[in-house]
């Protein structure tokens, strides 16, 4: 049974997000009426994950995540965000947020982004003590148009990340999350062809995905996921088949506008993770580096990074 603790100062906003939550009943739910609640009531028992609101009195959402990143690193946060707080928003996912959801779509993606989170942080020990021994790792894998696959490849990714020291098990999930992010801007925005300028709410956007999937020359698409990973930094380079990205390096004039769409969150997250973000062949392949926490640098994110050629 996974303990999922929900922390908002608005008991109406509480017993919502519960009441999402509530529908798996193998999760058990406590509550805390602000951060300072929330840590005393870890330090009583530790909970699975906590979910707790960005804008709070006495400890806000930002200072959650710093606290409980330092005294309990095991443990993922997921904010919920709410408009107005986009600038802190993405200054908790650098400080160690696993991921977020918007108040305004608890009801579609809160239970989801928890499920999520919870099998990422529910490896196998034993696979753990085992990848823990890995030195280095060089794979290359090509996704057909198929998006069952994208959550297999992550795990697999996430596992082979343990020999990648960076400083707790939540950033390790962190990288995992921001790795399918990644891949699904490629699919999205490289082989189906959706413009970043395009105005639509999330059920819109995700019905153009859905029937550009099955539609030429869309469909016959794939995506090439390169992976190198050793003790000291992994890098990844996912390559899609489409015309070429744009420059995706304007995350920061996103933050105001993934409050109301998921869809464009992705961008926010990759750049808040990893250590570099930059494209490469014409805006065919996304690269991405993360380091070991020992000598990881400051953010880099640029449209010059190396590409592998081969296709």
């Amino acid at each position: 049974m996974a303990n999922l603790l929900v922390v908002d100062d608005s008991s109406v906003d509480r017993v919502r997000a519960g009441g999402l939550l509530q529908k798996e009943t193998s999760w058990r739910i406590s509550y805390a009426s602000n951060g300072r609640e929330a840590l005393e009531s870890m330090q009583r028992g530790m909970p699975d994950i906590v979910i707790c609101d960005l804008q709070m009195p006495e400890m806000n959402g930002l200072e959650l995540v710093e606290a409980v990143t330092r005294e309990f690193p095991a443990i993922p946060v997921i904010l919920m965000t709410a408009r107005g707080s986009e600038e802190i928003a993405a200054e908790a996912l650098r400080k160690g947020a696993a991921s977020y959801v918007p108040k305004a779509r608890l009801a579609d993606n809160l239970y989801d982004t928890v499920n999520r989170i919870l099998a990422a942080a529910g490896a196998d020990r034993m696979h753990s003590r085992l990848m823990h021994s890995l030195e280095a790792a060089t794979e290359r894998f090509r996704l057909q148009n198929d998006l069952e696959l994208i959550e297999p490849l992550v795990g697999h990714l996430q596992e082979l990340l343990r020999c990648l020291p960076l400083g707790n098990e939540s950033e390790r999930l962190r990288v995992g999350v921001a790795l399918k992010h990644a891949i699904l801007i490629a699919h999205h925005h490289g082989n189906l062809e959706i413009p970043l300028s395009v105005n639509l709410p999330d059920e819109e956007f995700l019905a153009l995905a859905s029937s550009r999937r099955d539609e030429e020359p869309y469909a016959s698409r794939s995506i090439v996921v390169q992976v190198k990973i050793s003790a000291a930094e992994a890098e990844f380079e996912i390559r899609h088949e489409g015309p070429g990205l744009p420059d995706i390096a304007t995350t920061s004039r996103l933050d105001s506008e993934v409050i109301d769409r998921q869809w464009l969150s992705g961008f926010v997250l990759v750049a808040s993770v990893m250590d570099r973000v930059a494209l490469a062949d014409n805006g065919r392949t996304i690269s991405l580096l993360k380091q070991a926490v020992s000598s990881a640098g400051d953010l880099e994110l640029s449209d010059d990074g190396p590409a592998d050629e081969s296709p």
